[in-house]
């Protein structure tokens, strides 16, 4: 199967912008549409690049960014409802049309981002609907050469988790944090984005599904200690019990920008853990947190590399 056009749906997200720049540099077209052109501004001069403004939710215009195209990257997610029925808009009902429409236009291949530990038996409204996804796909998209990621947390420059502790650390010097003894394996955005890339062309990936982990696993407590260390705020770190770790996602669920859910406290109830290695058919190791978080959380400065040094020297 030759794969020269690619339609990235999501592709102004943190993983999206990733995998897009990658198949540029390979020459690919590529089509990412968007709502909104002005998130996708460094895509637009890529020179194989053609960032459409439209919705993906409407089926007439899906069907455009689709024609033409010899794969399919969904990579739309999110991680809060604000409306009862989001999740399922974006994580099953969507993937679905996106399938559905690329067999009726001959579009042969997609490739699908799931979630780690995607279940639709799972604790949270969250993993549930990442799990009906992949269940309804896998029946559905027969006719598809189809690949399904699963990551743990992804971590990279402007991240929306070791970046919103780093803010938070910031501001506060008590830090109350819910479910601390979570357990995460963060993965590399590079490194995501970098196995998508390779399972495009990669007959041996049709039909298969890959848990996507880091080479560390990390409690929610460690990671947030680390993030302090490494940016140079001692701040105190309380871990909340659960019953008060389950208080403070309902709280939180008021103001006027979510950082956490009782959605998410239930996700965290489920390690983020992979039970093998990172997938070896990409060829490659999965990066370490240690050798990029300090590169971007510091911003590059002379005082956040000298904080960067003390760190790792153990001073």
């Amino acid at each position: 199967m030759q794969i020269n056009n690619v339609c990235v749906i999501g592709g102004s997200g943190l993983v999206g912008r990733h995998i897009v720049h990658l198949l540029a540099a390979q020459g690919r077209r590529v089509r990412v549409p968007t709502r909104n052109r002005e998130r996708a501004k460094e895509l637009i001069v890529l020179p194989t690049v053609d960032v459409v403004q439209a919705d993906v939710h409407n089926d007439e215009e899906l069907k455009h960014m689709l024609e033409g195209m010899d794969a399919a990257i969904n990579l739309v997610g999110i991680l809060h409802e604000e409306r009862s029925g989001d999740f399922r808009r974006a994580h099953v009902e969507l993937p679905l049309r996106i399938a559905r429409m690329c067999a009726s236009l001959g579009v042969k291949r997609m490739v699908h981002m799931s979630a780690l530990n995607a279940d639709p038996d799972g604790p949270s409204s969250y993993l549930r609907s990442k799990g009906e996804a992949e269940a309804a796909l896998r029946q559905t998209a027969q006719e598809l050469a189809l690949s399904i990621f699963r990551p743990s947390v992804i971590f990279g420059r402007e991240d929306k988790f070791l970046n919103l502790f780093a803010k938070l650390l910031k501001y506060f010097p008590v830090l109350f944090l819910a479910s601390p003894q979570a357990r995460f394996q963060p993965v590399s955005v590079e490194d995501v984005a970098h196995a998508f890339v390779l399972s495009l062309d990669r007959l041996e990936t049709f039909g298969k599904s890959y848990d996507v982990c880091g080479p560390r696993v990390y409690t929610l407590r460690e990671l947030v200690e680390y993030v302090a260390q490494i940016t140079g705020r001692r701040r105190r770190i309380i871990g909340l019990s659960d019953s008060l770790s389950y208080l403070q996602a309902w709280a939180m669920e008021f103001l006027p920008v979510k950082l956490m859910t009782r959605d998410n406290y239930y996700s965290m109830k489920v390690d983020s853990v992979c039970s093998c290695g990172f997938p070896e058919i990409f060829g490659f190791k999965p990066t370490a947190l240690e050798a990029v978080v300090p590169l971007y959380l510091t911003g590059g400065t002379p005082r956040g590399r000298y904080r960067w040094f003390r760190f790792k020297a153990g001073r």
